[in-house]
């Protein structure tokens, strides 16, 4: 049915042309009197039978006679009444939801009370006698289904398109609805509009397979039934294949994945959607009006009928509560909610974890047996309705399986208690045969009723660890090998630990996958790098992963880096010793085995050194150089660190963080190289950067006296910090620039670490930092990373590397005029920073608790203190931070900007105004009290 626009405010309407309704105001019910309503008292009734259930003619609700006699005896408005009505019940049916009442009786005794209204209001306006007009439910109200904040979905539904003779009753009765607070999505149709409908929109003919006559003459609607049925439009092929397609769509928009932070409970992988999906094709095709018909025509069983109406059950009761503490329709499980039903629900904090987080696994394991069991029966109506004329014999593969219309099958019932192997080798056979698209619902059934046969025993085999590992070693399909045997349960088995992460999450903003998932999606990436379709999404990546020596020794890094997470104690360590015990069981040298190992101990230290660390300073390079030990292991440990980072959250990702890791790696690379006996000195890297500055200079003609004067007041760390093509850039800009007006803004719009670089130059002001600061938050930029430079001549070298808030550099002229016009205008503010922020934080950041700390400890090869924040991410957070230097007299010389989801981990660089470390603790006990201040208040 072509449903009109949801109002969504209680107001009333009248027929347009179209025959949807438009609001207009007026009209009040004229055929009703009224008289105080009674409705039995429920709780009453439970008390009596000591089980919060209700019955399902839904009288302990909304007494149909009751609402009557009521109607007809009240001296109130009938539009309090019915109002009354509605609300007295909702109420009820919330005390009994929160009583532990059966869902399914409620939710279908929402629907109930709904019937029991409309059919009263419509009796009142049209009466028992009318033959032409019909009142019908449709969608998910003609399923006898409705949530706290459903929609209301009906049809009004006429024998010819004569729509004036019933305009008036119709206007009424629609008013009626709004004024007593049902939210109705209507529409009037005329029998041929209604086929007609049908016929061009597969959404139309879905919500017609769901209608339900409330009121009016049953032969209008069986007619409507009959002209909408198989036989005569969308035949169950025809409608399979839409509603199929319409399920990949709609996967694809939640990136074919239902395990992040936020889900989706009705539309994503899993959901509500997934099991309405079945069935409607179900009643198209079977015609058949319950799911567990399904059992009957044998596909499901009796056992994974219970499975889908368990998981059903969970995610109404999730949605029913979500809705009654949104006050409205909501689908998305958001951070606002997440705490509140977990403790609604019966969820507790314990030792092994908090309530929200075993809330939330429950979640994720539920709609992991729902995705299978869609699985299952998509593959099941594909062959009874799109196979069921194709005549084929099966291709045999071997003894144990064979094709049969494209999915791998069984070639009988014992296999797997005759070959246990082959619940690994099929994996294999589908990797090494991409005809096959899938695996035929009764083998996957067959492979789930013999999981029990993987055990410590079935483990220690050597054919099964070498089918394991000659599917990891697999030149194509590893990811969806890995991702069916995450499905079908096999992967937890086979590796047990991988079992304790099924389903974890981690209750923050970095991780917007499941641990699980993450894994998964850590694996992808690598893969991607190695195959030649791919290379074009991080070239340089896919150059590396081309030479490193064994790509499995990075697949079972990807696999086990996180599987010790949720245990307690570091999850890098104690996941070292399950990789290299699991790589040793299967046949793997020591060496691939300790490597393995040590990626997993090591996988955060390179993005820890990238974004906290000044990877400019050649101390670090040569202590980072002196943990990884040998070029190989960098390879290895730097396409492990990408692809992980990529995973854990990709709008965290960006260019920005590709260039640090690849100047980490370009780095440490040279340092390896030149051999860890023999590292480079700061004198030795000042001088060949300058050398190569001078060389581009030299080729745009800049005078070799003109640079010299320049670069006399400039330290070391000012060449150590930049590239020779910058510091080529900017004394040239400042050279030309002499005698003209200052400040001096550069903008380098494309630059090679992958963000956009702001240069300033201008005398020297105590402000400075926190007015710059300020002014790129408030034009919506977010800094990347900071290098502050005071010359011994009394003028700033100060760059800045922003990013636009989606991650990206800035991409127009237009864009970088603006903001180099407002930094002009800004930069010689002095007023309080940090009080006129107007960038919003981010709805999420609200839920997380961070308490904000500030360390310090000295960096004495550098002859300067460094200041660790730890503290919750905030728009215009560097500008408070700066406003607390200035006005505690301290000098910032460089700063590390890492945003870790809902916090931010900085590092800044500070020295005394001479240049010099603290050593006066009084100094940075006041700094930090104040930074606090600034940022807590």
């Amino acid at each position: 049915v072509r449903q009109a626009p949801r109002h969504r405010s209680k107001r009333r309407s009248v027929p347009a042309k179209n025959g949807d309704f438009r609001p207009i105001p007026g009209a009040i019910p004229h055929r009703l009197s009224s008289s105080p309503l009674l409705v039995r008292p429920a709780q009453q009734r439970i008390a009596d039978r000591g089980t919060p259930t209700v019955t399902n003619d839904v009288l302990d609700i909304l007494d149909p006679q009751l609402l009557e006699e009521a109607v007809k005896n009240s001296q109130v408005a009938p539009i309090k009444v019915f109002r009354d009505a509605h609300n007295c019940a909702n109420e009820k049916i919330k005390t009994l939801f929160d009583q532990g009442a059966d869902i399914e009786t409620l939710v279908r005794a929402r629907a109930q009370v709904i019937d029991t209204i409309l059919r009263h209001a419509w009796r009142f306006y049209l009466g028992d006698q009318e033959e032409d007009i019909a009142l019908i439910a449709v969608g998910g109200y003609g399923r006898s289904e409705l949530h706290p904040g459903s929609d209301i979905d009906i049809m009004i539904l006429l024998r010819s398109d004569d729509q004036e003779h019933y305009r008036d009753p119709i206007e009424l009765l629609i008013t009626f609805f709004w004024d007593i607070g049902l939210e109705i999505g209507h529409s009037v149709r005329s029998l041929a509009e209604c086929v007609d409908e049908a016929r061009q929109d597969i959404t139309v003919i879905t919500n017609l397979v769901e209608s339900r006559l409330l009121a009016g003459p049953k032969a209008l609607f069986d007619t409507m039934k009959t002209q909408t049925s198989p036989q005569q439009l969308w035949p169950s092929r025809d409608f399979f294949e839409a509603k199929w397609k319409e399920q990949i769509n709609r996967h694809h928009k939640f990136h074919d994945t239902g395990y992040k932070l936020e889900p989706n409970i009705k539309e994503g992988p899993g959901g509500l959607r997934d099991i309405q999906m079945i069935g409607w094709v179900a009643k198209r095709h079977f015609n058949t009006e319950t799911l567990r018909s399904l059992v009957e025509h044998r596909f499901l069983t009796e056992e994974e009928y219970q499975e889908l109406i368990e998981g059903q059950n969970f995610l109404w009761r999730v949605r029913f509560a979500l809705h009654t503490t949104t006050k409205r329709r909501e689908d998305r499980l958001l951070f606002d909610y997440q705490k509140t039903l977990a403790s609604q629900l019966g969820y507790q904090d314990s030792p092994t974890g908090l309530a929200v987080e075993q809330f939330m696994k429950h979640y994720y394991r539920s709609i992991k047996k729902l995705s299978l069991l869609n699985e299952i029966l998509l593959q099941h109506f594909q062959e009874a309705i799109l196979y069921a004329d194709e005549k084929s014999q099966p291709v045999r593969i071997n003894k144990r399986f064979h094709i049969k219309k494209g999915f791998i099958e069984a070639t009988h019932e014992e296999i797997f208690n005759h070959y246990p192997f082959a619940m690994l080798e099929i994996f294999l056979l589908m990797q090494q045969r991409p005809e096959i698209t899938g695996v035929r619902a009764s083998t996957i059934r067959l492979i789930r009723s013999h999981l029990y046969l993987i055990d410590e025993q079935f483990r220690r085999e050597l054919c099964n660890q070498s089918l394991f590992m000659e599917i990891i070693r697999y030149s194509r399909g590893l990811t969806h090998a890995l991702r069916r045997m995450g499905r079908y349960g096999i992967l937890e088995k086979y590796i047990p630990a991988f079992g304790n992460i099924t389903g974890l999450m981690q209750y923050d903003l970095f991780h917007i996958y499941t641990v699980d998932e993450h894994t998964l999606m850590v694996v992808r990436n690598l893969r991607r790098m190695s195959i030649a379709k791919h290379a074009q999404e991080l070239p340089f990546c896919s150059q590396l992963a081309a030479k490193i020596p064994k790509q499995e020794v990075l697949f079972l890094a990807g696999l086990f880096h996180d599987i010790a997470k949720g245990r307690g104690g570091d999850h890098s360590e104690l996941g070292a010793v399950d990789a290299y015990e699991f790589c040793r069981l299967h046949g793997m040298g020591n060496y691939d085995a300790r490597l393995v190992a040590w990626l997993v101990k090591n996988h955060l230290i390179m993005s820890m050194t990238a974004q906290r660390k000044d990877i400019s300073d050649p101390d670090v390079i040569n202590n980072f150089a002196n943990q990884i030990g040998n070029t190989t292991r960098l390879s290895y440990l730097f396409l492990l660190t990408v692809a992980d980072m990529r995973a854990t959250n990709p709008s965290l990702w960006n260019s920005w963080k590709g260039s640090l890791l690849k100047e980490l790696f370009k780095a440490t690379q040279r340092a390896l190289r030149r051999g860890l006996e023999n590292p480079m000195k700061q004198a030795e890297n000042i001088k060949e950067t300058q050398e190569i500055a001078r060389e581009i200079l030299a080729r745009n003609q800049v005078s070799g006296k003109a640079i010299a004067q320049l670069w006399q007041h400039l330290h070391d760390d000012y060449f150590l910090r930049h590239t020779a093509e910058e510091i080529a850039w900017h004394s040239q800009a400042i050279i030309e620039n002499k005698g003209k007006e200052l400040p001096l803004i550069l903008v380098q719009q494309e630059l090679c670490r992958g963000g956009t670089e702001i240069f300033i130059h201008t005398p020297l002001a105590d402000h400075l930092f926190a007015a710059t600061t300020r002014a790129l938050n408030q034009m919506g930029l977010t800094v990347a990373d900071a290098r502050i430079i005071q010359a011994s001549h009394g003028f700033t070298f100060d760059t800045y590397v922003v990013l636009e808030e989606d991650g990206e550099p800035i991409c127009s002229s237009q864009r970088i005029e603006e903001i180099l016009n407002y930094l002009r205008q800004h930069l010689d503010d002095t007023t309080l920073i940090g009080v006129d922020i107007n960038r919003r934080s981010p709805r999420q950041l609200k839920h997380f608790e961070t308490k904000t700390d500030v360390t310090f400890f000295d960096d004495s090869n550098n002859d300067r203190t460094v200041m660790e924040l730890f503290a919750a991410d905030r728009p215009g957070m560097l500008s408070r931070v700066g406003q607390a230097l200035m006005e505690c007299g301290v000098y910032l010389q460089n700063a590390k900007i890492a945003t870790i989801g809902e916090r931010v981990e900085d590092v800044f660089h500070i020295t005394t105004k001479e240049g010099h470390a603290f050593t006066d603790k009084e100094k940075l006990t006041t700094l930090r009290q104040k930074i606090i201040q600034y940022l807590d208040n």
